[in-house]
């Protein structure tokens, strides 16, 4: 008797029983293929922490402890500067990241120094006062979202406008500076200029002055003694008097712009911050 054919399995079939349970394994192009649902921990803990620097500004300025404040949103500064470095040290960059860190920004350099100079001296002047801190407050918004959005079009050499960080440092610098023991002078008597400040950054943010960004600047380079002599000589007068130096450098920040703006123009060569040259565009930074 000629033999039965055997049933082919069908492969489309549904397992029974416990097979039904059974783990089936998966390709290594499928898990390659698989999106991440984690996030990386270390450049995100230095967001984290600068966060934590603008909400502590917030609060102390809620509290009048001005010094305390001001030291928060320059910590936070330094930590913002860390942030994208340690994700490019690590290769941990992420869109994540990326768009946490411009939340982080705009409460540590958007939201906490507009306080901080409403609290110290604005809020006497009434309705201008907290016009001022909010012209600033939306200025650090728009020139975080138009940074966003731009950042594959603009030379990296330069920011398009006052990054937010500086515009923090000229906010709440110019209260470290007034509130220094040989200075002290008086919050009231110092409320219009402290108004023409806030105006300013927060103005100056959402133009198209070009700053310089320092981004270009090799480490790796040799460079004349004089100039380790003279970073030597800034790093000892900066922990001699942090209050009095830290704003007029930032002060000079805020103008550089404009003067190199004004000098190239007279040249016939406006500076122009749309980005000449192909290069890698690295999203890890919102400034």
């Amino acid at each position: 008797m000629a033999p039965l054919p055997r049933r082919r399995k069908n492969a489309t079939a549904k397992p029974k029983g416990f097979a039904r349970f059974r783990r089936v394994p998966r390709s290594a192009d499928v898990a390659r293929e698989r999106p991440r649902r984690g996030i990386y921990l270390l450049p995100n803990a230095f967001t984290t922490a600068a966060l934590f620097g603008g909400f502590y500004a917030i609060v102390m300025a809620m509290n009048q402890r001005f010094d305390h404040a001001c030291w928060a949103v320059f910590i936070a500064m330094v930590l913002d500067s860390l942030d994208g470095r340690v994700a490019r040290l690590t290769n941990t960059q992420s869109e994540f990241g990326a768009q946490y860190d411009s939340l982080s920004d705009m409460v540590s350099f958007g939201a906490a120094p507009a306080l901080v100079i409403y609290e110290w001296s604005l809020r006497g002047l009434g309705k201008l006062g907290w016009i001022a801190a909010f012209v600033y407050c939306a200025g650090a918004a728009l020139r975080l979202a138009r940074f966003n959005t731009n950042i594959e079009v603009v030379d990296k050499r330069f920011f398009q406008g006052l990054p937010s960080p500086a515009a923090a440092a000229l906010v709440v610098g110019l209260v470290m500076f007034m509130s220094d023991p040989d200075i002290a002078i008086d919050a009231r008597k110092v409320d219009w200029i402290s108004w023409c400040i806030a105006l300013f950054a927060g103005l100056t943010m959402v133009t198209n002055i070009p700053f310089y960004s320092f981004k270009d600047v090799n480490f790796r380079k040799s460079v004349p003694f004089i100039v380790v002599f003279l970073i030597a000589l800034g790093l000892a007068l900066l922990a001699i008097a942090p209050q009095v130096i830290l704003w007029p450098l930032f002060v000079v920040y805020g103008l550089s712009g404009y003067l190199v703006y004004v000098w190239r123009l007279a040249k016939g060569k406006p500076v122009s911050i749309i980005q000449t040259d192909e290069e890698p565009v690295d999203p890890s930074e919102r400034r």
